[in-house]
């Protein structure tokens, strides 16, 4: 019974997931960069722009720390005019994962740390950003996830040499709070 269980799972089928803003430019202007994990281009992703899926709230803690009025549920127009006008972009770490099928939907982190097929070249983006001033990453621990904290950890070593602020921020994802909010704040008003 083990071996046959066992050749089912090397016969899984796979699937190829694409980030869903592979094709994103980043703003020459940027002055704060947010560096996420993925965001799969599936059916089932509604979000239409970086964060924009209903359990995040980064549209809700970004414009607050600036004290503007929730973005949350308002066009993805107002969303990009307000990045640019704070010279804010964003940009993931992955690019593409291989994944079970069934698993498209997959989210977590530690899930697709050993499914990535293509990362992107952070560092290379952020040589490109001369008035690069701080980098966000949505994420406070690493510790499940050791091929991604690889990069950040590279990135976080690029920042520090080139003076550029660099922080681990608490995911916007699942929950809003007023301790998140905080820490959000403190971060954009550094």
């Amino acid at each position: 019974m083990t071996n046959i269980y066992f050749l089912i799972q090397i016969f899984k089928a796979m699937t190829i997931i694409k980030h869903r803003f592979f094709q994103h430019k980043i703003n020459t202007n940027t002055e704060t960069l947010i560096v996420g994990t993925f965001n799969p281009d599936t059916a089932d992703n509604e979000a239409e722009i970086f964060y924009g899926r209903k359990r995040n709230f980064l549209w809700r803690l970004l414009p607050t720390a600036f004290g503007n009025i929730n973005l949350k549920d308002k066009s993805k127009k107002e969303k990009i005019d307000f990045i640019q006008d704070r010279k804010i972009d964003f940009i993931d770490l992955i690019l593409e994962v291989n994944v079970e099928v069934g698993e498209e939907t997959n989210y977590e982190d530690k899930y697709l740390d050993d499914k990535v097929t293509e990362w992107r070249n952070v560092i290379d983006e952020i040589k490109k950003l001369d008035k690069l001033k701080r980098v966000a990453f949505t994420r406070k621990t690493l510790s499940d996830i050791p091929k991604m904290k690889i990069r950040v950890e590279e990135i976080q070593k690029y920042c520090n040499e080139k003076q550029i602020l660099f922080q681990f921020l608490k995911t916007p994802a699942r929950t809003y709070s007023v301790g998140k909010q905080k820490i959000w704040t403190d971060f954009f008003t550094k």
